[in-house]
């Protein structure tokens, strides 16, 4: 009779995971359906721990972008005197173009800025409770786009103040932002797993940020740039995305569906690296926070 033997030192380490576990855990990454009613509550609380001992609440979020986009419009149409190709254009039509630049690039702002923290700033959820920490980023984006719906209002508002009329390529609108939700998830995978361990990369990033608010065509059109510099900027996933919105909203065309496409398609890959980085580096999370 064989007798059982024990286990051998250093035999209780983890095993290498097989590749179909692996696969599944990065879809459970980017389609975290078993975690939905999770991200839907944290992001409720983030929402309202922002504006609950406020005098005005959730009226800033009306309220600081109105300001924000009336001092744009003043020092970028009278100072800088910024012309969008249009011979006669009133006043609400410029800030109109130009909030629908500052609506995109205030949603990836506000989700970029705060990744390197989204770690950091949750450290019980890291040591002394089994939490899913890959749906921080999910739930920033998704704090996020409570902000981005307010601004679509606004934006529908003024544009049928200024027209007096909704364009029906509107209806293109979700499928022109779609590509922002893989790219800032992917980035706040990216930035909370660096950040967790370089606590300089926030400083970084609030450093970059400020200098693609004007390396984006929020204050210019694309096409006022010279032709050799045309594609360059079109490198930059938020050109495309704020280009789309302002034909879709203002002029009323349809995007380009290519164009599109294969945006939405850099973006995912940001989104899958991302996950598979943030997975790899969460096991020493615990040490460093």
């Amino acid at each position: 009779m064989r007798c059982a033997t024990s286990p051998k030192a250093g035999s209780n380490r983890p095993r290498p995971e097989p590749a179909e576990y692996k696969v599944t855990s990065l879809l459970s990454y980017l389609i975290p359906l078993r975690h939905a009613g999770l991200i839907r509550q944290f992001a409720s609380r983030e929402i309202h721990s922002r504006y609950r001992q406020s005098w005005l609440g959730t009226l800033w979020v009306v309220l600081t972008p109105l300001l924000m986009l009336g001092v744009y419009t003043f020092v970028f149409r009278y100072v800088f005197a910024v012309r969008w190709g249009v011979t006669v254009e009133s006043n609400l039509s410029f800030a109109v173009r130009l909030y629908a630049g500052l609506a995109v690039f205030n949603f990836f702002a506000e989700c970029v800025a705060r990744a390197p923290r989204l770690v950091l700033d949750q450290p019980h959820l890291v040591k002394k409770v089994v939490f899913p920490l890959e749906v921080l980023p999910w739930v920033n984006s998704v704090a996020a786009l409570f902000h981005l719906g307010i601004a679509c209002l606004m934006l529908l508002a003024l544009a049928l103040w200024e027209t007096g009329r909704i364009h029906l390529s509107i209806l293109a609108l979700p499928l022109v932002w779609l590509p922002l939700i893989p790219l800032t998830v992917g980035l706040g995978w990216w930035l909370a797993a660096i950040g967790t361990f370089v606590r300089d990369i926030g400083q970084v990033v609030t450093m970059l940020v400020s200098l693609l608010l004007f390396l984006s065509p929020i204050f210019f059109p694309v096409e006022a740039l010279p032709a050799a510099w045309q594609g360059w900027a079109l490198l930059n996933p938020l050109a495309q995305v704020i280009t789309e919105t302002r034909h879709v909203l203002i002029d009323g065309l349809w995007p380009n569906w290519l164009a599109l496409a294969l945006n939405l398609c850099a973006c995912m890959v940001v989104a899958v690296a991302g996950a598979a980085f943030f997975r790899t580096a969460r096991a020493g999370f615990a040490d460093v926070v």
